[in-house]
């Protein structure tokens, strides 16, 4: 992403909904390690409202990981523990701005692998545009 390290954090840890971002999803959290996290909004028609809560965080001095659960209930598995996903962003500066990891967990299948991949990938594609968006206003 052509935008600093900064700026792409802070959009990754904000509140609210962006259209760019997960199908406009609201997301809301404290963003402190331990505080809850929900995304909430409408995809393919329906409703819906994962959650999960921060599990490591690392900004000590300039922020570049932290570590999600996730768990959405339109997968149709049990809200249990076993059936959540980690995942875990970490924002590296390159040349010209900010490279970031995403990586998921606990992918029952190949498919629902496949699904969460072109998920999040989306996800980041809306990441970008907002991200340099706001560097190149600042």
């Amino acid at each position: 992403m052509a935008a600093p390290r900064r700026i792409v954090w802070d959009v990754l840890t904000s509140n609210g909904s962006r259209p760019e971002i997960l199908f406009g999803a609201r997301v809301e959290s404290e963003w402190r390690l331990g505080s809850a996290i929900t995304w909430s909004g409408e995809y393919e028609g329906r409703t819906f409202e994962d959650h999960g809560r921060i599990v490591e965080l690392e900004d000590l001095q300039e922020p570049w990981r932290i570590v999600l659960t996730h768990f959405s209930p339109l997968s149709g598995l049990p809200d249990v523990p076993e059936n959540y996903h980690s995942l875990r962003f970490e924002l590296d500066e390159i040349d010209g701005g900010t490279r970031v990891t995403l990586d998921q967990d606990n992918n029952p299948t190949r498919e629902a692998a496949e699904h969460s991949q072109a998920n999040w990938a989306q996800m980041l594609r809306g990441v970008k545009t907002v991200a340099e968006r706001e560097a190149a206003a600042r």
